[in-house]
Protein backbone atom coordinates (compact mmCIF):
# COMPACT_ATOMS: atom_id res chain seq x y z
CA UNK A 1 0.00 0.00 0.00
CA UNK A 2 0.83 3.52 -1.00
CA UNK A 3 2.55 5.44 2.27
CA UNK A 4 0.44 9.02 2.78
CA UNK A 5 1.74 12.08 3.87
CA UNK A 6 0.31 15.67 4.68
CA UNK A 7 1.96 19.03 4.69
CA UNK A 8 1.29 22.39 5.75
CA UNK A 9 3.47 24.96 4.52
CA UNK A 10 3.87 23.12 1.21
CA UNK A 11 3.93 26.04 -0.90
CA UNK A 12 7.83 26.59 -0.78
CA UNK A 13 11.00 26.72 1.44
CA UNK A 14 11.02 23.33 3.65
CA UNK A 15 7.74 22.55 3.11
CA UNK A 16 7.89 21.60 -0.42
CA UNK A 17 11.09 20.24 -0.08
CA UNK A 18 10.10 17.40 2.13
CA UNK A 19 7.27 17.36 -0.18
CA UNK A 20 10.26 16.17 -2.88
CA UNK A 21 11.74 13.91 -0.71
CA UNK A 22 9.29 11.57 0.07
CA UNK A 23 8.03 12.39 -3.45
CA UNK A 24 11.07 10.46 -4.62
CA UNK A 25 10.32 7.32 -2.47
CA UNK A 26 6.60 7.48 -4.67
CA UNK A 27 4.65 8.53 -1.35
CA UNK A 28 1.12 10.03 -2.06
CA UNK A 29 1.22 13.70 -0.39
CA UNK A 30 -1.79 16.11 0.33
CA UNK A 31 0.36 19.77 -0.02
CA UNK A 32 -1.41 22.75 2.05
CA UNK A 33 -0.43 25.68 2.27
CA UNK A 34 -2.15 29.88 2.27
CA UNK A 35 0.25 30.40 -1.15
CA UNK A 36 -1.80 28.55 -3.83
CA UNK A 37 0.19 29.09 -6.52
CA UNK A 38 3.23 27.39 -4.51
CA UNK A 39 1.13 24.62 -3.80
CA UNK A 40 0.56 24.13 -7.62
CA UNK A 41 4.16 24.15 -7.92
CA UNK A 42 5.24 21.70 -5.43
CA UNK A 43 2.65 19.53 -6.73
CA UNK A 44 4.25 19.44 -10.87
CA UNK A 45 7.70 18.93 -8.82
CA UNK A 46 6.11 16.22 -6.49
CA UNK A 47 4.99 14.56 -9.79
CA UNK A 48 8.39 14.61 -11.89
CA UNK A 49 10.13 13.66 -8.79
CA UNK A 50 7.76 9.76 -8.36
CA UNK A 51 4.88 11.41 -6.22
CA UNK A 52 1.32 12.05 -6.51
CA UNK A 53 -1.19 13.73 -3.81
CA UNK A 54 -3.25 16.49 -4.19
CA UNK A 55 -3.38 20.22 -2.73
CA UNK A 56 -5.25 22.28 -0.71
CA UNK A 57 -5.60 26.47 0.53
CA UNK A 58 -5.13 25.75 4.24
CA UNK A 59 -4.57 28.55 6.80
CA UNK A 60 -3.63 26.71 10.32
CA UNK A 61 -5.12 29.54 12.05
CA UNK A 62 -8.57 28.24 11.16
CA UNK A 63 -9.39 24.60 13.03
CA UNK A 64 -11.82 23.77 10.17
CA UNK A 65 -9.59 24.23 7.11
CA UNK A 66 -7.46 21.77 8.77
CA UNK A 67 -10.36 19.25 9.72
CA UNK A 68 -10.84 19.55 5.86
CA UNK A 69 -7.71 18.54 4.79
CA UNK A 70 -8.16 15.91 6.85
CA UNK A 71 -11.31 14.57 5.93
CA UNK A 72 -9.92 14.97 2.19
CA UNK A 73 -6.79 12.53 3.39
CA UNK A 74 -9.10 10.05 4.33
CA UNK A 75 -11.49 10.63 1.22
CA UNK A 76 -8.92 10.51 -1.15
CA UNK A 77 -5.87 8.47 0.27
CA UNK A 78 -8.28 6.12 3.46
CA UNK A 79 -6.09 7.50 5.77
CA UNK A 80 -2.83 9.32 6.92
CA UNK A 81 0.85 7.79 7.52
CA UNK A 82 2.81 10.85 8.26
CA UNK A 83 1.88 14.53 9.81
CA UNK A 84 4.39 16.74 9.33
CA UNK A 85 2.76 20.93 10.69
CA UNK A 86 5.81 22.80 8.85
CA UNK A 87 3.82 25.98 7.91
CA UNK A 88 5.88 29.09 10.23
CA UNK A 89 5.99 32.67 9.93
CA UNK A 90 9.14 34.60 10.85
CA UNK A 91 9.10 37.26 13.77
CA UNK A 92 11.47 39.78 15.34
CA UNK A 93 12.24 42.39 17.28
CA UNK A 94 13.43 43.54 20.62
CA UNK A 95 10.69 42.84 23.60
CA UNK A 96 9.71 46.16 24.22
CA UNK A 97 9.06 47.34 20.73
CA UNK A 98 6.80 43.94 20.08
CA UNK A 99 2.97 44.67 20.06
CA UNK A 100 0.70 42.36 21.77
CA UNK A 101 -0.84 41.98 17.99
CA UNK A 102 3.08 40.86 16.65
CA UNK A 103 2.47 37.95 19.92
CA UNK A 104 -1.12 37.13 18.86
CA UNK A 105 0.34 36.76 15.09
CA UNK A 106 2.94 34.71 16.11
CA UNK A 107 1.55 32.33 18.36
CA UNK A 108 -1.50 31.59 16.37
CA UNK A 109 0.66 30.44 13.30
CA UNK A 110 3.56 29.12 14.84
CA UNK A 111 2.61 27.45 18.01
CA UNK A 112 -1.36 27.08 17.88
CA UNK A 113 -1.23 26.36 13.62
CA UNK A 114 0.94 23.35 15.24
CA UNK A 115 -1.09 22.22 17.91
CA UNK A 116 -4.45 22.67 15.78
CA UNK A 117 -2.49 20.43 13.39
CA UNK A 118 -2.08 17.45 15.62
CA UNK A 119 -5.48 17.70 17.15
CA UNK A 120 -7.16 17.60 13.67
CA UNK A 121 -5.46 14.55 12.24
CA UNK A 122 -4.96 12.36 15.35
CA UNK A 123 -7.60 10.33 14.50
CA UNK A 124 -6.51 9.27 11.55
CA UNK A 125 -2.91 8.39 12.41
CA UNK A 126 -3.65 6.99 15.35
CA UNK A 127 -5.95 4.47 13.10
CA UNK A 128 -2.59 4.01 11.00
CA UNK A 129 -0.02 4.12 14.11
CA UNK A 130 1.54 6.97 12.31
CA UNK A 131 4.02 9.53 12.56
CA UNK A 132 4.10 13.11 13.40
CA UNK A 133 6.85 15.70 12.02
CA UNK A 134 6.95 19.35 14.33
CA UNK A 135 9.15 21.71 12.83
CA UNK A 136 10.13 23.87 15.14
CA UNK A 137 13.28 25.51 14.98
CA UNK A 138 16.84 26.15 17.19
CA UNK A 139 15.60 29.19 18.68
CA UNK A 140 13.11 26.93 20.67
CA UNK A 141 16.34 25.52 21.98
CA UNK A 142 18.90 28.89 22.28
CA UNK A 143 16.62 31.86 22.66
CA UNK A 144 18.67 34.27 20.82
CA UNK A 145 17.88 38.14 21.06
CA UNK A 146 15.13 40.08 19.38
CA UNK A 147 12.98 37.06 18.65
CA UNK A 148 11.00 36.67 21.89
CA UNK A 149 7.44 36.26 20.36
CA UNK A 150 9.40 33.78 17.76
CA UNK A 151 11.39 31.69 20.59
CA UNK A 152 8.33 31.48 22.69
CA UNK A 153 6.26 29.85 20.03
CA UNK A 154 8.81 27.80 18.50
CA UNK A 155 9.98 26.67 22.32
CA UNK A 156 5.71 25.69 22.92
CA UNK A 157 6.21 23.24 19.80
CA UNK A 158 9.11 21.67 21.37
CA UNK A 159 7.17 21.20 24.75
CA UNK A 160 4.50 19.84 22.82
CA UNK A 161 6.07 17.48 20.92
CA UNK A 162 8.03 16.28 24.30
CA UNK A 163 4.52 15.85 25.73
CA UNK A 164 2.83 14.06 22.95
CA UNK A 165 5.92 11.73 22.96
CA UNK A 166 5.17 9.65 25.81
CA UNK A 167 1.57 9.90 25.26
CA UNK A 168 1.28 8.69 21.51
CA UNK A 169 3.75 5.81 22.10
CA UNK A 170 1.91 3.46 23.74
CA UNK A 171 -0.71 4.11 21.60
CA UNK A 172 1.42 3.26 18.42
CA UNK A 173 2.07 6.46 16.71
CA UNK A 174 5.63 8.38 16.71
CA UNK A 175 6.63 11.83 17.36
CA UNK A 176 9.65 13.74 16.00
CA UNK A 177 10.33 17.38 16.49
CA UNK A 178 12.70 19.36 14.33
CA UNK A 179 15.16 22.31 14.84
CA UNK A 180 16.95 23.84 12.20
CA UNK A 181 18.94 26.60 12.69
CA UNK A 182 19.23 29.58 9.93
CA UNK A 183 18.98 28.23 6.48
CA UNK A 184 18.85 29.70 2.80
CA UNK A 185 14.79 29.55 2.79
CA UNK A 186 12.20 32.15 1.51
CA UNK A 187 11.08 32.74 5.15
CA UNK A 188 11.79 36.21 5.45
CA UNK A 189 8.74 36.39 2.86
CA UNK A 190 6.37 36.53 6.03
CA UNK A 191 9.22 38.53 8.11
CA UNK A 192 7.03 40.73 10.80
CA UNK A 193 8.53 42.95 13.53
CA UNK A 194 8.86 46.19 14.29
CA UNK A 195 12.54 47.03 12.70
CA UNK A 196 13.17 47.13 9.43
CA UNK A 197 16.97 46.51 10.10
CA UNK A 198 16.28 43.67 11.84
CA UNK A 199 14.89 42.03 8.75
CA UNK A 200 18.11 42.84 6.88
CA UNK A 201 20.30 41.22 9.67
CA UNK A 202 18.25 38.24 9.62
CA UNK A 203 18.40 38.01 6.02
CA UNK A 204 22.43 38.20 6.65
CA UNK A 205 22.18 35.01 8.41
CA UNK A 206 20.29 33.19 6.05
CA UNK A 207 22.52 33.94 2.75
CA UNK A 208 25.90 32.87 5.07
CA UNK A 209 23.78 29.47 5.47
CA UNK A 210 26.49 26.62 4.24
CA UNK A 211 23.07 24.59 4.43
CA UNK A 212 19.76 24.35 2.18
CA UNK A 213 16.54 23.41 2.41
CA UNK A 214 16.88 20.64 0.12
CA UNK A 215 19.99 19.58 2.83
CA UNK A 216 17.68 19.87 5.85
CA UNK A 217 14.68 17.83 4.39
CA UNK A 218 17.12 14.77 3.21
CA UNK A 219 18.31 14.94 7.16
CA UNK A 220 14.96 14.78 8.69
CA UNK A 221 13.97 11.86 6.26
CA UNK A 222 16.96 9.67 7.68
CA UNK A 223 16.62 10.78 11.08
CA UNK A 224 13.07 9.86 10.93
CA UNK A 225 13.88 6.18 9.79
CA UNK A 226 16.36 5.82 12.42
CA UNK A 227 13.60 7.06 15.09
CA UNK A 228 15.21 9.71 16.68
CA UNK A 229 12.67 12.59 18.40
CA UNK A 230 14.95 15.41 18.30
CA UNK A 231 16.53 16.22 14.98
CA UNK A 232 19.16 18.41 15.34
CA UNK A 233 20.30 19.29 11.23
CA UNK A 234 22.92 21.49 11.77
CA UNK A 235 26.31 20.59 13.47
CA UNK A 236 26.68 24.12 15.07
CA UNK A 237 23.29 23.71 16.48
CA UNK A 238 24.16 20.45 17.74
CA UNK A 239 27.35 21.81 19.25
CA UNK A 240 25.35 24.65 21.02
CA UNK A 241 22.79 22.36 22.03
CA UNK A 242 25.55 20.48 23.66
CA UNK A 243 27.09 23.14 25.57
CA UNK A 244 23.56 24.96 27.05
CA UNK A 245 23.15 21.17 28.00
CA UNK A 246 26.56 21.03 29.96
CA UNK A 247 26.90 24.70 30.91
CA UNK A 248 24.00 27.08 30.15
CA UNK A 249 24.95 30.10 31.55
CA UNK A 250 28.00 30.31 29.06
CA UNK A 251 25.09 30.52 26.59
CA UNK A 252 23.08 33.78 28.62
CA UNK A 253 26.08 35.34 28.31
CA UNK A 254 27.01 34.68 24.85
CA UNK A 255 23.14 35.55 24.15
CA UNK A 256 23.55 38.80 26.05
CA UNK A 257 26.54 39.67 24.47
CA UNK A 258 25.14 39.20 21.08
CA UNK A 259 21.94 41.65 22.20
CA UNK A 260 24.61 44.28 22.95
CA UNK A 261 25.73 43.80 19.34
CA UNK A 262 22.71 44.05 18.23
CA UNK A 263 21.49 46.96 19.83
CA UNK A 264 24.54 49.01 18.73
CA UNK A 265 24.31 48.38 15.32
CA UNK A 266 21.18 48.88 15.25
CA UNK A 267 21.30 52.30 16.83
CA UNK A 268 23.98 52.79 13.90
CA UNK A 269 22.22 51.75 11.29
Amino acid sequence: MQKRMMITGAGSGLGREIALRWAREGWQLALADVNESGLAETLQLVRAAGGDGFTLRCDVRDYSQLTAVAQACEERFGGLDVLVNNAGVSAGGFFGDLSLEDWDWQLAINLMGVIKGCKAFLPLLLQSKGRIINIASMAALMQGPAMSNYNVAKAGVVALSESLLPELKPQGVSVHVVCPSFFQTNLLDSFRGPTPAMKQQVGKLLEQSPISATDIADYIYQEVAKGEFMILPHEQGRMAWQIKRQNPQAIYDEMTLMCEKMRSKLGAA
